[in-house]
C-alpha cells in the first residue's frame, strides 16, 4: 500500500531536515510519496505550526509534531 506523508517545515530548519531525512531512510522499507509544505509561504499555516515543526501528516491522518521518532513513523505507517 502506497502511503502520502506531507511534512510542514520551514527553511533553516534542522529538525526539519532530521525529519526528511528520516522520510527518505523509510522509503527503503515502504512505497511513499512525500509533499513538502514551507510554513513560511502561508499564515495559517505559519501561525498553527510555528513551534510545533516539523509536523508530519501520514495519509491525511493524525499529525505527529517534533520531536519525530524513526519507530513512530514506523508504526504511523504499519497501523
Amino acid at each position: 500500500m502506497a502511503h502520502h506523508i506531507v511534512i510542514y517545515s520551514k527553511p533553516g530548519c534542522h529538525l526539519c531536515e532530521d525529519a526528511l531525512a528520516l522520510v527518505h531512510q523509510l522509503r527503503r522499507e515502504f512505497d511513499l510519496t512525500l509533499e513538502e509544505i514551507d510554513i513560511t509561504a502561508d499564515a495559517t499555516l505559519l501561525k498553527k505550526y510555528f513551534d510545533q515543526i516539523p509536523v508530519l501528516v501520514i495519509d491525511n491522518g493524525t499529525p505527529l509534531a517534533a520531536p519525530i521518532r524513526l519507530a513512530t513513523v514506523r508504526a504511523a505507517l504499519t497501523a
